[in-house]
């Protein structure tokens, strides 16, 4: 049943506590029932580390992935997500960026635009840093320059 978002195995235990339907784009099912998700939600399902939080996150989910419920994830909680997973959690990149992916494939996850997922997959496939891919995916996405003194940067969104 959570085959697309099966928790993901940190190699390193955490050190310390703490928007089109189809393509999870635009405006919600109802906007009057959607919730917008935080960071430590997807990271309790994914990571499944705490029973209680992840059956919670889970039970959360499940209409979601249906597509019966809403969920809103902005593209900063997605930037969260990453820094946990990689840096507190020592998941790899790939994993961690084909994990969210499978996330915002669900039926009622709405995201800000396309860039997030493109974002995804450039981190996923290359060596750049998720805010980076992140920028770069939204030059690409609106035909724009982007405006950096990191050469790779502007390369990147050409």
């Amino acid at each position: 049943m959570w085959r697309e978002a099966s928790p993901i195995t940190p190699s390193a235990r955490r050190k310390s506590r703490s928007a089109s339907r189809a393509s999870g784009l635009g405006r919600p099912l109802s906007e009057k029932n959607t919730s917008v998700v935080d960071a430590n939600v997807i990271v309790s399902l994914l990571l499944a580390d705490e029973r209680a939080h992840f059956e919670r996150a889970r039970a959360f989910f499940e209409p979601v992935r249906e597509g019966g419920e809403s969920a809103y994830i902005p593209s900063a909680v997605i930037a969260e997500c990453i820094y946990v997973f990689t840096r507190v959690y020592g998941v790899k990149r790939e994993e961690a960026a084909t994990k969210l992916l499978a996330l915002l494939d669900y039926r009622g996850v709405t995201v800000e635009s396309p860039a997030v997922r493109q974002a995804l997959a450039l981190f996923r496939d290359r060596k750049v840093d998720f805010v980076d891919a992140l920028v770069a995916a939204t030059a690409r996405e609106r035909g724009w320059r982007v405006f950096s003194f990191d050469r790779d940067l502007e390369k990147l969104a050409k």
